[in-house]
């Protein structure tokens, strides 16, 4: 067998042994059930995927999930305060302070806490929580990294 026959099959044998150890993970999502309103209109139940977050997100039990679309500011900056209070800027304090509390408990993730203070007993009127994950870098590497909210929550 000549050599330019043996390097072909090696080749083509390569090329074969790679592609068939290909290794495909694919999940199938749940759907939520579809039930029928009184006047005619269909709505999505949330009640299984509320439960299946409480239980991977234990944190998140007392707060109400605010859906993203909901929030008609920019969901992606480069400071994690501001962009949750850009989210909620539309809620102003009603006669009392707000307090932004940001913690990062890995690396890429950030936890925002925005509690709104009543003035006159300093009771806590409504809390908000915005967890944030890093989405990359802008233009240069020395730039800060690019924030986007994953999820928002409201506590009364």
């Amino acid at each position: 067998m000549s050599v330019k026959l043996k390097f072909f099959l090696i080749v083509i044998l390569g090329i074969f042994a790679t592609a068939g150890a290909g290794v495909y993970v694919t999940q199938q999502q749940q759907s939520a059930p579809i039930v029928e309103t009184s006047y005619g209109q269909t709505q999505q139940v949330g009640a299984i995927h509320q439960s299946q977050e409480v239980v991977a997100y234990p944190e998140r039990f007392d707060y109400k999930t605010i859906p993203l679309e909901n929030i008609n500011s920019s969901l992606q900056g480069s400071d994690p305060a501001t962009l949750a209070l850009n989210a909620f800027d539309n809620i102003a304090p009603v006669g009392g302070t707000r307090k932004v509390e940001v913690a990062y408990p890995q690396r890429n993730q950030a936890l925002v806490t925005i509690t709104q203070i009543k003035r006159g007993n300093d009771s806590v009127g409504v809390q908000y929580r915005v967890e944030m994950t890093t989405f990359g870098r802008s233009l240069f590497i020395s730039s800060p990294p690019v924030w986007q909210i994953v999820w928002a929550g409201v506590k009364n």
